[in-house]
């Protein structure tokens, strides 16, 4: 026994399926995958974040974001330009450490703040270990000969 609703329901269904709006669809004809796999509550959130190309970072609590964030801090501020560049980037972090510090949430992990000067001495070590060495510069080369012009009768 159908409801007025679900006749209407499977009334467009079909009218879809006679224009083919169903044919071709991706996946079709291939396996569901995962099918094979033990059940996971998270499967859906996984390839949500896969298809989204999300970083499982951001599920992570603030603390151990910052945490993280901290450590990897090197990598981070071996591409910046100047030394005030450098210092601001710290800075701002900082700042979100202090404001995690005054209303702490999440698990209790130690987490603090950066000392700039430290950044910016392990900032220029590592400029100067990337700077490719300085040599002296080639002296210049002979231009090459140039091959003798044969005059043509005509340019007499």
């Amino acid at each position: 026994m159908t409801t007025g609703w679900e006749a209407a329901v499977e009334a467009q269904i079909r009218s879809a399926q006679e224009r083919g709006e169903f044919d071709n669809l991706p996946g079709a004809g291939k396996p569901i995958p995962g099918r094979d796999m033990p059940y996971d509550e998270g499967w859906w959130i996984r390839s949500f974040m896969e298809r989204e190309r999300i970083p499982s970072d951001l599920l992570l609590p603030t603390p151990l974001q910052l945490r993280r964030r901290i450590e990897q801090l090197p990598a981070e501020l071996r591409d910046l330009p100047t030394e005030d560049a450098v210092r601001s980037y710290v800075a701002a972090l900082n700042t979100e450490v202090v404001a995690w510090l005054r209303t702490p949430t999440g698990p209790r992990v130690v987490v603090r703040p950066v000392n700039v000067d430290d950044a910016v001495r392990r900032w220029r070590a590592d400029r100067e270990r990337a700077a490719p060495a300085v040599t002296a510069p080639e002296p210049p080369r002979a231009a090459p000969a140039r091959p003798r012009r044969r005059w043509r009768w005509w340019r007499r």
